[in-house]
């Protein structure tokens, strides 16, 4: 699974210049990482991990086969969207269809690039869009108890605990609070996930900054990474000016061009870094003469959950998982070497897959 990520941002924060930048990028990579547009405003790219590459250069493998990431450049957010101002309406709706939010923050000055509040103040942009998604959450869920009183008087269990979730909901947001500040056990995750609530989405701020602060980021994006700190948020520092540039260069070109400005690395690949973090998410690999391959999953995913990632039935029919830590794989020099060293393992069902780890299922069709 990949996952899809939502950039939000006020006008002219420098949503759209990241949103292509990143996505002609992509477009610039090798042919193993091709890019694709799906609609206008749609880009998925590939997760950049050098440790597919090694380990396809080990296996000699004839196809390298990322994972991906979605990016779907959400209508630009203006105060009243709650109220289907401006295209409030279709940026509630795209919101929903994500998995995280990326929400973009202006944090540079520029007097040819007019903030559509005439001022610069990345905390109260966050503000505005926080605010406005929370009251939409607090009319979707008004209108969602409504709907299950006939159910509730039936005594419906499914109506019962779903109304018991959304006061829960709404309490938090009537302190102001979004709603992913509610702590949910495991037993309701699903039901509350199916609420479907914009301020359930996990945030990751993105700090746009001026070229020269791209590496040290400045007095803006320090209080950014503060606000994020204390709602257990994520942030990352990103030139979008530089992204684009980026976007223009080849591989060994960008590389120079970063190392000239300070970087060690795109502003990609730390945002799809910052974006696993937060989702909780983790990579693990398929590897032959075929193919070498990157599977997204949750951590704590658990053998034959991972394996359903590349089918239900390998799901279904799971026996077994032969497993290599990526470390392992790379030291014995393929599998082969890895097995005479001891370290191939067979793992059951109860196994926890690991960031990194090289599996092969086994199972009955």
């Amino acid at each position: 699974m990949g996952f899809r990520m939502g950039i939000v941002g006020l006008p002219n924060v420098g949503k759209s210049t990241l949103f292509n930048a990143l996505t002609k990028t992509a477009a610039a990579q090798a042919a193993n990482f091709p890019f694709c547009t799906i609609e206008p405003n749609v880009g998925e790219v590939a997760v950049p991990d050098p440790r597919l590459e090694k380990l396809a250069g080990i296996a000699g493998s004839k196809q390298i086969i990322p994972t991906r990431i979605t990016f779907v450049d959400i209508a630009g957010l203006v105060k009243g969207a709650s109220k289907g101002e401006g295209l409030g309406n279709q940026f509630l709706a795209n919101i929903r269809e994500v998995d995280a939010i990326a929400h973009v923050l202006r944090c540079f000055e520029d007097g040819d690039v007019t903030h559509v509040e005439g001022r610069v103040d990345p905390l109260s942009d966050a503000e505005v869009i926080e605010t406005e998604l929370m009251i939409a959450d607090m009319e979707s869920i008004e209108r969602r108890m409504a709907n299950l009183t006939r159910k509730l008087k039936g005594g419906d269990k499914e109506a019962v605990a779903q109304e018991r979730l959304l006061k829960q909901a709404l309490a938090a947001l009537e302190t102001g609070k979004p709603a992913r500040s509610v702590e949910v056990t495991e037993d309701d995750r699903k039901a509350w996930d199916m609420l479907q609530l914009l301020t359930a989405k996990p945030v990751l701020y993105v700090c746009n900054v001026a070229e020269d602060e791209a590496a040290s980021g400045n007095e803006w994006s320090a209080k950014v990474a503060h606000m994020a700190a204390e709602q257990g948020a994520g942030h990352v520092v990103i030139s979008a000016r530089i992204e684009e540039e980026i976007s223009q260069l080849d591989a060994d070109e960008a590389q120079m061009f970063l190392g000239e400005m300070g970087l060690d690395e795109a502003g990609l690949d730390r945002l799809i870094r910052a974006g696993y973090d937060l989702l909780g998410l983790q990579t693990y690999f398929t590897v032959g003469p075929k193919e070498a391959r990157a599977w997204t999953i949750r951590k704590g995913t658990l053998a034959p959950q991972a394996a359903a990632v590349i089918h239900g039935d390998f799901e279904k029919g799971f026996i077994r998982a032969e497993t290599i830590a990526y470390d392992d794989y790379i030291s014995g020099n393929g599998e082969a070497g890895a097995r005479e060293a001891g370290k191939l393992r067979v793992e059951g069902k109860s196994y926890e897959v690991k960031d990194g780890d090289v599996l092969h299922f086994l199972f009955n069709a």
